[in-house]
């Protein structure tokens, strides 16, 4: 640890919504100091209204995961921390055809899911010992048609995360991989339809649902802490790989 042998200091990219919220929800409770970042002050503002009053600190930066800049003036401003984790994605349109698909849509979603993790990697200050845990997602392993250059950014992502747990240690870096998971992206994705398509589904899953967000925040918890754990998958899918 950074401060003292009970406090950690977290950066997470994403921290606005969904899964990084609870991870700093989870984090904050605990009483770490967390970095939340992403794109939004209005977002980053709202978020730090959510969480608790913990014993925890909370800070907010605004960084776009796909400027380097911005990335380099993060991690100059908060100095060495125990963890970054990246939960950041860009996926608005780019759910179509391969056939008619949009090539600025597709680098976007890249940049978010592929280049801005190894730019996270390059400039982030973590000590010894600490972790750097990215984020993929199921359709690198049940891909759907539609899905090829998210299922193409997520597998890749995993590969990224094998080399630099070998370049980059004692420093772990690990992947969590969600599955169906109720979050606000879903807003984009099924729009007024959303309820529905949730439920059809949960139906197809084992577990009989889809998942939270602090579910997904525990995997990244327990790949954070655990000493052992490096250059490693995490699935938390709900049995989706298996169906």
């Amino acid at each position: 640890m950074t401060e003292s042998a009970t406090t950690e200091r977290v950066v997470i990219v994403g921290g606005s919504s969904g899964m990084g919220l609870a991870l700093a929800d989870a984090l904050v409770t605990a009483g770490g100091e967390v970095i939340i970042a992403s794109r939004s002050a209005e977002r980053l503002a709202a978020a730090e209204r959510t969480l608790p009053a913990g014993p925890g600190k909370v800070r907010s930066i605004v960084v776009d995961i796909t400027e380097e800049a911005t990335i380099e003036r993060l991690f100059a401003e908060v100095g060495p921390v125990d963890h970054v984790v990246t939960t950041a994605v860009d996926v608005e349109g780019v759910y179509q055809p391969i056939a008619s698909f949009d090539v600025e849509l597709a680098r976007k979603t890249l940049d978010a899911k592929l280049i801005g993790p190894a730019l996270l990697a390059k400039h982030a200050r973590i000590v010894p010992g600490g972790s750097l845990t990215f984020t993929s997602g199921i359709a690198a392993y049940r891909p759907g048609p539609g899905s090829a250059i998210v299922a193409a950014a997520n597998g890749a992502l995993e590969s990224l995360a094998y080399a630099l747990a070998v370049e980059l240690g004692p420093v772990r870096v690990n992947v969590v991989s969600p599955g169906w998971i109720d979050t606000p992206i879903w807003d984009t994705i099924a729009g007024d339809a959303k309820t529905e398509r949730h439920q059809q589904l949960a139906a197809r899953l084992p577990v009989g649902r889809i998942g939270q967000p602090a579910e997904v925040a525990q995997a990244m918890l327990a790949a954070m802490h655990n000493p052992f754990i490096t250059g490693t998958v995490l699935h938390v899918d709900g049995g989706h790989r298996l169906v």
